[in-house]
């Protein structure tokens, strides 16, 4: 059988050398103020990020970019923006992408039969739930598309 933990390991093995994407997290302090800071690098493969000593279930992603002054037709893409400056403020580069609200994946969970984020293991299959829409996949080949992709 093939567990999660294997398969997430040859992934991070093909992917050596490609490039990553940032992982942020917010802080906030009385003489720096609300930022976001760069606290590692992932590859990112859909709804997974993978570090080489971890896996990381996605949340926000969103590129550094200064707000400018612009007039928003939606209170939403206002919020949009001011999260994009705070990227910014915190280190990250403009235009780079910073992946924020990521939580690690419990993937010994996972080999034990459990569930942790978008991973569970279905009948001995380690599985990925790819999208709040579509339903169970296959991990293995989850992983070999993605990877795929991102060789481009």
């Amino acid at each position: 059988m093939t567990t999660a933990s294997a398969l997430l390991m040859q992934a991070v093995t093909d992917l050596a050398g490609l490039p990553k994407e940032g992982l942020g997290e917010e802080r906030d302090s009385r003489w720096r103020g609300q930022r976001i800071v760069r606290v590692g690098e992932a590859w990112h493969l859909g709804v997974l990020l993978l570090t080489e000593t971890h896996a990381l279930a996605t949340a926000e992603v969103l590129r550094a970019a200064d707000p400018g002054r612009r007039g928003y037709t939606a209170e939403s893409a206002r919020e949009r923006a001011a999260r994009r400056a705070l990227a910014l403020r915190g280190g990250f580069g403009e235009g780079e992408v910073a992946h924020i609200g990521w939580t690690v994946i419990d993937v010994d969970a996972v080999d034990a039969g459990g569930e942790s984020g978008p991973l569970k293991l279905i009948d001995g299959v380690p599985s990925v739930h790819w999208s709040t829409a579509g339903g169970w996949m296959p991990l293995e080949a989850y992983l070999r598309e993605r990877v795929e992709l991102l060789r481009g």
